[in-house]
């Protein structure tokens, strides 16, 4: 198995890692970054991006990746395709297999994996993925502005994500499995008292439909009751709030993690409880889960990792 070493070594993209790698090829580190399964992470799915500062007139998320992947090459950065499938932080050099064939030794790490969103596991979300279908209000809301849209979920992130929408949108569905919502009381009540806001318990979303975009959702009532009942709704944007999922499972039993299975970090700094490995982007950030507060957290990990090094030699 081959073996290469590198100062420093970045484990995931995005806006984080290419970040990362931009500041730390200009402070000489010479970083090899792998970019994973999806280079350039979640935002390659994202259509237009219009609140990523330097960028006036929007851009695709794939366009946003591309620039910053040149950049960090063009300050010398190495940037390599493939998976990390097994790490060792127990001894140093750290240690990283990729794709099961060559081997990274690194003096120190940066991961940035991100986290990936869940799903309703529909074939149908694919086929509207960003013609239509989003995990990010946040990013893509302003889209529908005046137009129809719905909410697939009941917890805190849900109840927000409908309260941003129905300062845009017209009307905004808030399609909920239970009987209840698990938001906190606050954000019930402020979801209770939004005229845009309709709610649909006991409600799973069964399909969706639509010629080249998203123009409606298959729904099912009281599903598995006397009570079922199929019909549809029409709608222009389709927003899933069940939650993200951390890509840290080559980590656990070596990073400590949160019980959401995010990385946990010495804040301010982005220190984990390994010394030399450090962490940013949405793999340690389970609130903001932004382009902009990423990159920010990679240029941080840099700098971390570099006086690390520094203090080392």
């Amino acid at each position: 198995m081959d073996t290469r070493h590198t100062k420093c070594l970045i484990i995931g993209s995005g806006p984080a890692g290419f970040t990362a790698a931009i500041y730390a090829s200009r402070a000489n580190l010479k970083p090899i970054i792998i970019e994973g399964p999806q280079p350039g992470g979640q935002l390659t799915t994202t259509t237009e991006i219009e609140n990523f500062p330097g960028y006036p007139d929007r851009v695709t998320g794939f366009k946003l990746m591309e620039d910053l992947r040149r950049q960090a090459e063009n300050f010398g950065a190495e940037v390599l395709t493939g998976r990390v499938t097994a790490v060792d932080f127990s001894k140093r050099p750290f240690t990283a297999t990729v794709d099961g064939k060559y081997t990274f030794t690194a003096d120190a790490a940066i991961i940035s994996t991100g986290a990936s969103a869940r799903y309703l596991g529909l074939p149908d979300e694919q086929k509207y993925m960003g013609m239509g279908v989003s995990a990010c209000a946040t990013c893509d809301g302003f889209f529908y502005r005046k137009r129809t849209v719905a909410v697939v979920g009941g917890g805190d992130t849900a109840a927000e994500e409908a309260l941003y929408l129905a300062g845009l949108a017209s009307k905004v569905y808030l399609i909920v499995r239970r009987d209840r919502l698990r938001a906190s009381k606050v954000m019930q009540q402020r979801v209770f008292d939004n005229p845009k806001i309709e709610i649909l318990f006991n409600t799973n979303t069964v399909g969706l439909f639509g010629n080249e975009v998203l123009e409606g959702a298959h729904l099912v009532a009281n599903k598995g009751t006397e009570n079922e009942n199929y019909y549809d709704i029409a709608i222009d944007g389709l927003f899933l709030a069940i939650g993200h999922k951390p890509n840290t499972e080559i980590f656990a039993g070596q990073i400590e993690l949160d019980e959401q299975g995010y990385v946990k970090v010495d804040a301010p700094s982005t220190r984990t409880n390994i010394e030399g490995v450090f962490a940013a982007g949405d793999v340690a950030d389970p609130t903001y889960r932004q382009a902009i507060s990423a990159a920010g957290t990679g240029c941080r990990a840099a700098l971390d990792l570099e006086r690390y090094l520094i203090e080392k030699e």
